[in-house]
């Protein structure tokens, strides 16, 4: 697949086939994605792939979590608030997706729903954790969002999808001791991974982009 294609028709799958990656692949994408560009070379990213019964073990003690009123605890601080442009584009998506799919995210009822969803990697048969020391600066965490983008553009052009998901890293104390990661560790994000189901009523809407006037500057 050609690179500008890759990075184009990327996008994130909410539906899954039940039938899992073959393991020869899964590391053929990770071998390509760690050779994302880091600050002096310094590759600050760890892996770990849960799949099978320790997967939907994962999923039920995360539900359990949330139906139980567990306030989520992740080890990035999730958004409280967001400047205006940011603001803007997060009520065109929700106002966009409640029109085309039915499904209102400002309604906390549906946004519960969605989550235990997310909790549940959207069916897919893997789930993919990166995280890192926690000692690390924040060009750490920045590096760690290029193998996270490698990582996904990877998965696409093997034919596999692929969703990032912040919601999946809500209980980082329980996961991490659940997925024996170190506590010296910060669960910095979550994936689904897998075959998507393009059938999928949930694949059939994807977000637009700004326009790039918006976006660039030219000085000479």
């Amino acid at each position: 697949m050609d690179a500008i294609d890759c990075i184009k028709s990327r996008m994130s799958i909410r539906a899954f086939k039940p039938e899992p990656v073959p393991q020869e692949l899964l590391k053929e994408i990770i071998e390509a994605a760690k050779w994302s560009p880091s600050y002096k070379n310094t590759q600050p990213w760890e892996v770990m792939v849960v799949s099978g019964a320790k997967k939907a073990a994962l999923s039920t003690m995360m539900v359990e979590l949330l139906e139980g009123g567990e306030e989520p605890a992740p080890d990035l601080t999730a958004p409280v608030s967001w400047p205006p442009a940011q603001e803007t584009r997060i009520a065109h998506l929700f106002k966009r997706r409640c029109e085309e799919t039915g499904i209102n995210l400002a309604d906390p009822k549906v946004a519960r729903t969605s989550k235990i969803v997310n909790f549940k990697f959207y069916k897919a048969p893997h789930a993919v954790y990166l995280f890192q020391d926690n000692s690390l600066s924040q060009w750490s965490l920045f590096d760690l969002g290029l193998f996270a983008q490698s990582l996904m553009l990877a998965a696409h052009a093997n034919g596999l999808g692929t969703v990032p998901q912040a919601f999946a890293t809500d209980y980082a104390r329980q996961i991490k001791a659940f997925l024996s990661i170190p506590g010296s560790k910060r669960l910095v994000l979550g994936l689904s991974l897998g075959f998507p189901d393009m059938d999928s009523p949930a694949n059939k809407f994807r977000t637009d982009r700004v326009p790039t006037e918006e976006l660039v500057s030219w000085v000479e």
